[in-house]
């Protein structure tokens, strides 16, 4: 009776034990393998994360996507080492894993498109949780930066959210990244009025507000000339923070100090002649 008769006649448990004596090596060796692969994987990836944690450029749910891809890609490689411990051809198993993994990508196309741009997003830090900004037609602050998603509430309290690669295909305008913002403004006096009165006056106004910055200085300008009135200028700096208040309360002010010194601001019209025929 040959060898492999004597096997068939075995019964199935007979048989298992059969293989487990004859592959006790390789099954010992595999074992060994992955249970030092697994610890490995584990040590590495939490030392990359700790590391990328510990550097500024890099935000936490960055530094865990990227150590949870170290962590995967080594468990990938313990597993086809093991498999190769039982003479098991890797090769063919590592070709089927960059098909699956390119149908997967196409698949998923747009939702690797957010995740990248969400890494992108999370490294560069075109802006942060907290600060107001503009990206095509969105506006609000950000409430929250995901991998997918970024969550902003409008200033109407209204909450929007946002895939991450459309914001990163947009000029992004952050209302908040620098520390003092210019505020301009423009206010149409009557071509009869003096334009000389009407610049000092408004930097009075400048200079009479705590919140107005001396440097760089206020300037006062004529800007326009315009077919009902002359437009007068007014730049100042001021700290972000205080950047709508100043522009609401000069506006208001403006107003009110030509009225009190008699400067007109004139309203549009037009003159209509008629000729008798």
């Amino acid at each position: 009776m040959t060898t492999d008769q004597t096997v068939s006649a075995q019964t199935v448990p007979e048989q298992i034990l059969l293989w487990l004596r004859l592959n006790m090596m390789d099954i010992a060796g595999a074992f060994a393998v992955l249970v030092i692969g697994l610890i490995v994987a584990r040590l590495v990836s939490s030392w990359v994360e700790s590391a990328l944690a510990k550097s500024p450029r890099f935000e936490p749910t960055v530094a865990n996507f990227l150590s949870n891809l170290v962590k995967y890609a080594l468990w990938a490689l313990v597993l086809i080492t093991v498999l190769g411990q039982f003479g098991v051809e890797t090769t063919s198993i590592l070709a089927a894993l960059g098909g699956m993994a390119l149908a997967i990508g196409l698949a998923l196309q747009g939702t690797l498109s957010n995740v990248a741009s969400g890494v992108m997003i999370l490294v560069q830090k075109p802006f942060k949780v907290g600060e107001a900004i503009n990206a095509g037609s969105i506006t609000g602050v950000v409430q929250q930066i995901g991998l997918f998603t970024t969550e902003l509430k409008q200033f109407d309290g209204l909450f929007v959210m946002v895939p991450n690669s459309e914001l990163w295909n947009q000029a992004i305008v952050n209302f908040h990244r620098h520390p003092i913002r210019r505020f301009e403004l423009v206010v149409g006096i009557g071509y009869g009025d003096s334009m000389e009165q009407a610049r000092k006056e408004l930097l009075a106004l400048a200079a009479a507000d705590e919140r107005v910055l001396d440097d760089p200085e206020p300037q006062a300008f004529v800007n326009s000339l315009d077919d009902s009135s002359v437009g007068i200028g007014l730049r100042v700096w001021c700290s972000t923070a205080d950047f709508v208040a100043v522009g609401w309360d000069l506006t208001a002010a403006a107003k009110a100090r030509f009225d009190d010194v008699g400067i007109s601001i004139p309203f549009p019209q037009r003159e209509v002649t008629q000729r008798a025929a």
